[in-house]
């Protein structure tokens, strides 16, 4: 089954691609790679929410943040490649603006990854960083980007 189709049965279409905050693209492919930009949990043109998870964005709330990132980050390699032409997902990298104390930032990003794993089946799994991170672009509770390969 594709990607797209599972998208569709997830219920879940692509976003339009978050346009950059500053001097880059937001996806780039070098062979049978495509590097996403960090993605921010936009929706609509404008953050779904801001703040720091562990205080103010709770750590679910954070998760599914994550999840949208992922979202923006397929949307982005859609742009340059198609999303149908994901052959695996190779790394993902999460960062998380946490609160002081805070350590639940692999928690968080499992946002990210599974929605992968449910768009990719076990081509979705993947090596992952999971970042604590004081400050994110825009106030963003997580940023979430990713490398994937294309046939």
């Amino acid at each position: 089954m594709t990607a797209s189709a599972r998208l569709g049965q997830l219920g879940v279409t692509l976003p339009e691609v978050v346009a950059p905050l500053a001097s880059y693209v937001p996806a780039v492919r070098s062979g049978n790679l495509v590097y996403t930009a960090g993605q921010l949990p936009m929706q609509g043109g404008k953050l779904a929410r801001t703040g720091k998870v562990g205080a103010g964005v709770t750590p679910e709330q954070g998760k599914e943040l994550a999840r949208i990132c992922a979202l923006n980050a397929l949307a982005a390699v859609d742009s340059v490649a198609g999303i149908d032409a994901v052959t695996r997902v190779v790394k993902v990298v999460g960062f998380v603006a946490s609160a002081p104390g805070f350590n639940g930032q692999p928690t968080v990003v499992n946002g990210a990854s599974e929605l992968l794993a449910e768009v990719f089946g076990d081509n979705g799994a993947h090596a992952r960083s999971a970042v604590g991170v004081a400050e994110l672009p825009l106030d963003a509770p997580v940023e979430v980007e990713l490398i994937v390969e294309v046939g």
